[in-house]
């Protein structure tokens, strides 16, 4: 008799488990910069984030209250250590251990944070001194989460941008530049299981190649494809084009272990007036066909049928930035709470923005994909999300070239399409049916025992059908 309750108690618990994993989103997050004097208090954010289908939130620094406010909601959290903290993080064990008992070990567990950034496109600095003390930093920090336990928990890294590629074009053979310095990173990611953060923007190709065939290739829409030379996969958006350059450089420097995490894109909603592509329309297509296109988890060419983790810039507008109007225009929700435009991460409705369907552009050569640009974070004590710039500071011996691809069409279905309605996955159908079979057997074998245990269970099966059915 227990045997049996506890195959049915485990069959249930694979249905909701399988429920939870087919409804989860935890590939999308978002930036939350501070460069700002109208932003809503923390708490009020943290119940927004919950009421959407956001599950990942980055800090540019480590704002206890905003820690603590997130604090019991699941949501994971990056907090970042300042450029101007790494010469210390490098130098002085003692100093990484105290940023790591006031920073992480004060809110850890409550407050779910998942990684701890060292520094904001250090890499690619003009200045090279930093770079040199990058890795001694990370490490330092990765001793002082050992030392309590929580090494294995929170990973560390840093971003980069995506000038640390020397060769981007082809996807397929994407290089990084930066000799040692970038090795040594690499190798610490891989040693210690953490990620590489890259800040991947089409909307940087498209700024300095407005034709409508690149716009297009930017924005997910229909176009006619970019080819891989050496591999012949035709790209059809900038997004999969830039990802698998970096999955390209990684495999090709002996790192493909090494996850790819996008730290941060998006598009400005508006801008000066001889900015281009600064429009509430391209701002809700760039947005929503990639929310559309992770939820599809089609992938990219070269790393199918997986989402990669992707934080969009940002969760709000930040008004006190300099540069040009749209450093200041990249928010998804307003101060007041309401959203800029939608693009689908509502709870209650999670539906997809629409897909312009501008006609496929005539093939044309190839335009320079993107120009990343790399900016210096600012070190105040409440360190602020770096945006993109307006010019580029690529201090890489070669500028890249992104040839951004879109995903292709899987069984004529384009990688953007994404059925706002939840479908049973196949591992809730597969406990359906051994649950229906474990009752059809016991119902047989003991018609009269355990009828108690029998209905409970089946009154749960019934629960969760009717959620399916809904």
């Amino acid at each position: 008799m227990a045997s049996e309750f506890q195959t049915y108690s485990a069959v249930f618990w694979i249905l909701l488990l399988s429920f939870h994993s087919a409804n989860s989103e935890s590939f999308i997050g978002v930036n939350y910069g501070q460069v700002a004097d109208n932003l809503p208090p923390p708490e009020a954010t943290a119940k927004l984030l919950q009421s959407t289908s956001i599950e990942k939130v980055r800090l540019y620094g480590a704002d206890p209250a905003i820690i603590k406010a997130l604090a019991n909601t699941g949501i994971g959290i990056v907090i970042g250590a300042a450029n101007g903290d790494i010469p210390a993080l490098a130098s002085d064990p003692n100093f990484a251990g105290n940023w790591v008992n006031s920073n992480v070990l004060a809110f850890y567990p409550a407050s779910n944070i998942i990684v701890v950034t060292v520094g904001n496109e250090v890499v690619t600095l003009t200045d090279q001194t930093l770079a040199a003390q990058l890795v001694p930093a990370m490490q330092n920090v990765q001793n002082a989460l050992d030392a309590a336990s929580l090494g294995g928990k929170i990973k560390v890294s840093t971003v980069h941008s995506m000038a640390v590629l020397s060769q981007s074009e082809p996807p397929s053979g994407g290089a990084f530049g930066y000799g040692d310095t970038m090795k040594g990173v690499l190798q610490f990611l891989s040693t210690n299981g953490a990620p590489l953060m890259i800040n991947p923007y089409p909307f940087f190709a498209y700024r300095d190649d407005p034709r409508p065939e690149t716009k297009a290739f930017c924005l997910f829409q229909p176009n006619a494809g970019r080819p891989d030379t050496n591999t012949g996969i035709k790209y059809m958006n900038m997004w999969d084009a830039q990802l698998d350059a970096i999955y390209s450089a990684l495999k090709s420097s002996g790192f493909k272990d090494v996850e790819i995490v996008v730290a941060e894109t998006g598009w400005p909603y508006k801008g000066d007036s001889n900015e281009v592509g600064t429009t509430l329309e391209n701002a809700k297509a760039y947005n929503g066909n990639l929310i559309n296109h992770l939820r599809s988890k089609v992938g990219t060419p070269l790393m199918p049928g997986k989402s990669v983790d992707t934080y969009i810039f940002a969760l709000y507008d930040e008004d006190l930035k300099f540069g040009p109007a749209s450093e200041r225009s990249f928010g998804l929700f307003k101060p007041d709470l309401s959203a800029t435009y939608d693009v689908g991460l509502a709870k209650s409705t999670q539906t997809p923005a629409p897909t312009s369907s501008t006609p496929a552009p005539t093939p044309a050569a190839p335009a320079p994909t993107t120009s990343p640009t790399t900016q210096a974070p600012t070190t105040p004590a409440n360190p602020a999300p770096t945006t993109p710039v307006s010019t580029p500071v690529n201090p890489a011996p070669t500028t890249p070239t992104i040839n951004p691809v879109p995903s292709p069409v899987i069984a004529g279905v384009p990688a953007t399409a994404a059925s706002s309605r939840w479908r049973p996955a196949p591992p809730i159908i597969l406990a359906m049916v051994l649950a229906s079979t474990l009752l059809g057997v016991h119902e047989h074998e003991h018609a009269h025992e355990h009828e108690h245990d029998t209905k409970l269970f089946r009154s749960s099966i019934e629960v969760i059908n009717s959620i399916v059915a809904k």
